[in-house]
């Protein structure tokens, strides 16, 4: 399931417990990512899915749900 490995790339990008991660999970304000941790976590994403996530894409991601849609949207 796509929502299983987010929470795991989160989880590993964030140094947080995957228990703590949701759907609707804000990743700055929820998450405490920074800008920095949103482009690793960017990056993770598109090695772990072997994709490309283009920047203005990359810009409208703000919540875990965010990161699913986008990824259910390619299959």
């Amino acid at each position: 399931m796509i929502f299983e490995k987010i929470k795991r790339l989160i989880a590993d990008e964030l140094g947080i417990e995957e228990d703590t991660i949701e759907l609707d999970s804000d990743l700055s304000e929820d998450l405490g990512a920074d800008s920095l941790d949103a482009v690793e976590l960017i990056m993770a994403i598109e090695e772990e899915f072997e994709i490309e996530i283009d920047d203005s894409s990359a810009q409208k991601i703000k919540t875990v749900q965010d990161i699913v849609d986008y990824l259910e949207d390619l299959v």
